[in-house]
Parts: structure tokens; C-alpha cells; sequence
């Protein structure tokens, strides 16, 4: 297999392109010579699915302060838009193309699919801390917005040397942005630096979404209040004592640190933590000093640090009450399939699961949640951004989840052809995979909770029941809405019944900003009117108009739609607004979801009337069905 590096400066040169062979990596590096990223933005490659069309091994200068800097950019051959990224602060006197070959980070990305992004010292080597920080805000900056790559939104660090304490300068200053950091022989930051963020408090403000308000006796979460897992290999035992402390407060970590074997002392987070950040997952977190030296180049020291990383994962960089920390999935041993398929002349890709309780659980005959995600997310950043694998785990559901297609730009992914694509892999679902086809459930989140919504209206008989989060799907003037969610071709609404749960937040969407009883008429509003409508319901049979209260903080209030049908009260309608979130779904909300879906099943008979069913037991009880309908 040929493997193209790319150099790049920004310098005015033409763009040129390397391919090696298997050479040894001192061959390669040899071989390699920087030329300029002052090129072209990437055109649209659709023979790539939902892959980055740049790929290889790139450098971007900037002028920081009267002088030239430069930062690296490693996109492996199989990354995919929006994949995740390592940035490593290298440390002094060393090639940067050298340490990344010997050290494995390049084999690493590769393997995972991942990326490199990579700040390097100036001329004379990396400066302390603050004489570098506007250097690593301006390439930071460059690096989370581009038109030349996109990444997942949350970053693992990685300093070495002098350059890692710069790199926790901007974690600290940034930390829903970080996922998990790793610093090696650093001297730590000074307590004055870290004295700021005691007082900084998180707001309810992002970008162009409703703005958050909270009760006046709320306590707002401070920087140091973050859930941020660190480890420290060979620190500076006489500076590094500042930097401990803070992380360990920031983890609210036990006073105690037990020995392990790889990370040396740990101090695991306290089992009643009451941070925000970990009040799903449990207390997960740890900060870990390793006090041994180590050597740059060694591989195993690159995994071990990969292996600290990436056990987390985190998703919401903007609003720290949205912002949760969870165990990333491993596809390997989950045993998640990523397969792709021709759709409308272009290939597409799509994530499957099955995971072994589906056949413990239902046999031959398993439930299978289709998972639409929401505009810019590809299939694995929607799993990562959702954790929907372990309710899926859980109660026993096939999760499929089909990727996006390239939208505004060769970077970024919207949905199209979703009514093709739906249609061509329930064949392959019904044909290949064992499952229950009157138990298919639809979730998405934004723009994929529009995807769900329109199906909802326009082809309700596809579902036993929908619930997704953040966005809605609104019949137009003339009763048509549009499966893609944000275009693509109209299909008429069949104002038919069915189980329908929409959760949303506070900070979310304009178009469903308030609730269902204030004077503004919006899109929630009228989405609420077309299926409560349906369902033969109006606003005021609401089973409690204040909603029902709970969750973290009393975070949810839930509306209730229920029709009593013999001795049970079904519900067939809910609204839930989380009070302190914006946009992005969090978490915790998925099982929520999963847990309204999994009562409800429905057939069509041979004259093509849909039929539903609720099991107060989720159809684990034989005979205990009822007809809704």
C-alpha cells in the first residue's frame, strides 16, 4: 500500500505530492520535505464515503508576535470528517518527523484512523509557559477551524518537556474542550496561573442559541470544577505540586492514591463526587503520577499514554452542564461492523451493533434502533457523542446508524437520500441480521431528529414508536414535510398515530424555545399540535400542565399524553425540557429515550391498516400485548 506524506509550509510554493513505498521510516523521513498548505481548499471525493478527502502529513507556519512558528497536521489514510485528534506539544531539540515515526505516533493514528496535530518549539526551543501561549491560541484556533479538515470537537493532549506546560496552560483555560491529558518530564504551572479559574464561572450563553437562565440560588460550575483526567510521567517533583493539587481538586480526587502497575499512583475520583461532569458515568475519573523516567521514543510509553487517553471520551465544548465525561466505545471488542453501500449512485457508509444480549435477550428476533445523527456528525461521532451503545447493550437492541453525505463543504456531512438509504439496509437488516421488523424505532438529534420526525408524519407505519432530541419537523402549508430533514424530496403527511418522545433543552434551537403553554408560537408548538392531534389529544389533556420533575438537579420537566385502554395507562405522547442544557443531546438521555421506545410494537395487516401494541414489559412477558389502536 502506498502512503502519501505531505509537507506543507506557507511559503509560495507549488503544492507537490510525496508516495513511499514500505521503506523503513528512516528512508521515509529522508525522503520527506515540507511544502505549502497555501493551497487549494479539498474537493468533494465521494468514492471516500465519510472519509477526509486530505490525507497525510502536513505543516502550517503562523507569525506569532513578529516571529515565524510552525504547527504539523497528520491525517491518517483512513480518517474520517470530524475524527479525533492528538494534540502533542514535541519537546525540544528533536525533528518533529523523527519523533513522530520512532515514537509510533504515526502507526498509532493509523491504526485508529485518527489524527496528529502537533505544535512544535520556536528556534531557540519551547519558552516558558506564558511567552507561549499566544502562540498555542493561534495555532489552536487554526486547528479547531479550517476548511482543510474538520475534527470531532474534543481534544486529547499530549505535552512533552518544556512544551507541555503551555499546552495545560490552554487546558485549564479550555477545559470542555479536553477530553484527557498526558504530560511527561514537565514542570507543572505556577499556583498564580491556576488562582483564576476558581472564579470563573460557567454561564447559560452559546453562540446563537437560546441563552440559558438559571434559578438565583443555582450554583454555577467553576474551571476548577471540571472533570479533566491527568497523568503526569517524571514530573518535576519540587514544581510540579501546584498542578497536582489542581487537577486533583478538579477531579475531586481522594486524598490516597492506590499503585498501579502502568500509571504508578493513582488517585481515582471520589465514589460520592458531586461533580456535573461525571454525575452520569459514575466517578470514572483519576489523576495518575508515574515517577520513573521514561524515553520519548519508546513505543510502549506511546500506548500506555494512548491507552490513558482514550478510555474517555466526552461530548458539548460550550455549556458545562451539557458536558459529560464517559468510557469511549471500543469497536473491537464491542464487536461494532462498519460496512458501506451504493445509494443513489454514491457510496455510503453505515455502523452496525449487535450486541450478544440481542440474542441472549430476543433470539432470532431482536429490536433494532435506527440512529440518525445530526448535521456535521458522521456515524462514529454521533456513537461517541450518544454512548447509545450501552443502552443498546443493556436491553438487547441491534443499533444501525447511517452515515451522512457530504453537504456544505468536502469537510462536513448533512443527510441526503435518507428515504433510499433507509429503505435499501432494511433489506439488508430483515435479510442478514435476525431481527423483529414490527419492533424498528427511529431516534436522531437535530437535524437527525428531524429525519425521525418527518418519518414519524409522512411513513408513521415504518416504526413502532419514535423519540429523538433538539429538532423537530413541522408539516408545511400544503401537509408535506421533507424525510432529509433539511431538504430533499416532500412526502404528505398521513396524520396517523404514533408513540412519539421528544426531549430538548433550554439553550436549544430557537424554533423550540419555550415550552407548550407560553404566548410563543413556534415550531414546537405546532409539532406538538400535528401529533397530539393524531393521537386524538389536545394540549389540556396533559396528565400535569406544571410536567413532572427530576434528574440531576431536578434538571427535567416532563409532559405526559396517556389514554387508559383496559386497566394500564399508555402513554403516546411526552415532551421533556432539560432545563440546563443548549443543543447537543447529553448522555444520559439516551436511555431515557430507549426506555419510552421499547413498550411499543406495530404490524400492518394484508389490507394495509397498521396495527400497534404496548407491553408494559417490553415484550420480555409473553402475552402481556395490548392493541393501541
Amino acid at each position: 500500500m502506498l502512503v502519501l506524506f505531505i509537507f506543507v509550509i506557507t511559503f509560495s510554493l507549488p503544492l507537490v505530492s510525496f508516495a513511499f513505498s514500505d521503506a523503513g521510516a528512516e528512508d521515509e523521513i529522508d525522503k520527506m520535505e515540507p511544502i505549502s498548505l497555501d493551497a487549494p481548499y479539498p474537493e468533494y471525493d465521494y468514492s471516500r464515503a465519510n472519509k477526509l478527502p486530505m490525507t497525510g502529513y502536513f505543516k502550517k507556519s503562523f507569525s506569532v508576535n513578529g516571529q515565524v512558528r510552525s504547527a504539523g497536521i497528520y491525517i491518517s489514510p483512513e480518517a474520517p470528517i470530524r475524527s479525533y485528534f492528538t494534540v502533542i506539544a514535541v519537546p525540544d531539540g528533536v525533528s518533529t518527523e523523527e519523533f513522530l515515526m520512532e515514537s509510533g505516533w504515526i502507526d498509532l493514528a493509523n491504526e485508529k484512523e485518527e489524527g496528529l496535530f502537533i505544535l512544535e518549539p520556536g528556534r531557540g526551543g519551547w519558552g516558558d509557559f506564558y511567552s507561549e501561549l499566544d502562540y498555542v491560541k493561534v495555532a489552536m484556533d487554526f486547528y479547531m477551524t479550517n476548511n482543510y479538515f474538520s475534527i470531532f470537537g474534543e481534544h486529547y493532549l499530549v505535552g512533552y518537556g518544556n512544551g507541555a506546560p503551555v499546552l495545560e496552560a490552554w487546558a485549564a483555560a479550555n477545559p470542555l474542550k479536553v477530553i484527557s491529558q498526558v504530560y511527561i518530564d514537565s514542570k507543572g504551572l505556577e499556583a498564580d496561573y491556576f488562582e483564576q479559574f476558581k472564579t470563573m464561572e460557567f454561564g447559560g450563553k452559546n453562540a446563537n442559541y437560546v441563552e440559558i437562565t438559571f434559578p438565583e440560588d443555582f450554583k454555577k460550575v467553576t474551571y476548577d470544577e471540571v472533570v479533566l483526567p491527568t497523568w503526569y510521567i517524571n514530573p518535576d517533583k519540587d514544581s510540579i505540586v501546584h498542578s497536582l493539587n489542581y487537577w486533583k481538586h478538579a477531579n475531586d480526587c481522594v486524598a490516597e492514591a492506590v499503585e498501579d502497575e502502568t500509571f504508578g499512583e493513582v488517585y481515582k475520583q471520589k465514589k460520592d463526587s458531586m461533580r456535573w461532569m461525571t454525575n452520569y458515568s459514575g466517578p470514572i475519573s483519576k489523576v495518575a503520577v508515574l515517577d520513573n523516567q521514561v524515553d520519548y521514543l519508546d513505543r510502549k510509553l506511546t500506548y500506555d499514554i494512548d491507552k490513558f487517553l482514550t478510555y474517555y471520551t466526552r461530548y458539548e465544548n460550550a455549556v458545562a452542564y451539557g458536558n459529560q465525561l464517559v468510557e469511549r466505545a471500543d469497536y473491537d471488542k464491542l464487536g461494532i461492523e462498519v460496512h458501506t453501500m451504493m445509494v443513489n449512485g454514491q457510496i455510503r457508509e453505515y455502523m452496525i451493533y449487535v450486541p450478544d444480549s440481542a440474542r441472549e435477550i430476543w433470539g432470532d428476533a431482536a429490536p433494532v434502533l435506527w440512529v440518525w445523527a445530526g448535521n456535521t456528525q458522521t456515524d462514529k461521532v454521533f456513537l461517541d457523542a450518544t454512548q447509545w451503545w450501552k443502552p443498546a447493550q443493556e436491553k438487547g437492541f441491534i443499533l444501525v446508524i447511517p452515515c451522512e453525505q457530504y453537504s456544505a463543504s468536502p469537510i462536513s456531512v448533512s443527510h441526503k437520500d435518507v428515504d433510499i438509504f433507509y429503505k435499501q439496509l432494511k433489506e439488508v437488516l430483515i435479510r442478514d441480521y435476525g431481527v423483529d421488523p414490527t419492533r424498528f424505532y427511529s431516534t436522531g438529534q437535530s437535524a437527525g431528529s428531524m429525519v425521525t420526525q418527518s418519518f414519524a408524519a409522512a411513513f408513521p407505519e415504518e416504526f413502532a414508536a419514535v423519540a429523538s432530541t433538539s429538532a423537530v419537523s413541522v408539516p408545511s402549508a400544503e401537509g408535506t414535510v421533507r424525510i432529509d430533514g433539511l431538504g430533499g424530496k416532500e412526502y404528505p403527511v398521513k396524520n396517523e398515530m404514533i408513540p412519539n418522545y421528544l426531549i430538548y433543552g433550554a439553550g436549544d434551537l430557537m424554533m423550540i424555545e419555550g415550552d407548550l403553554w407560553d404566548d410563543k408560537i413556534n415550531d414546537l408548538d405546532k409539532w406538538a399540535e400535528y401529533h397530539l392531534s393524531a393521537s386524538g389529544f389536545t394540549l389540556d389533556d396533559v396528565e400535569d400542565v406544571n410536567g413532572v420533575v427530576s434528574g440531576w438537579y431536578d434538571r427535567y420537566r416532563t409532559w405526559t399524553w396517556s389514554r387508559k385502554i383496559g386497566d394500564k395507562e399508555v402513554p403516546l405522547f411526552k415532551v421533556t425540557k432539560n432545563l440546563y442544557r443548549s443543543h447537543n443531546c447529553i448522555y444520559e438521555e439516551m436511555p431515557i429515550l430507549l426506555d419510552f421506545l421499547e413498550h411499543y410494537s406495530c404490524e400492518v395487516d394484508e389490507n394495509g391498516n397498521v396495527i400497534r401494541w404496548y407491553s408494559q414489559s417490553g415484550f420480555r412477558v409473553e402475552g402481556d400485548r395490548i392493541r393501541i389502536n
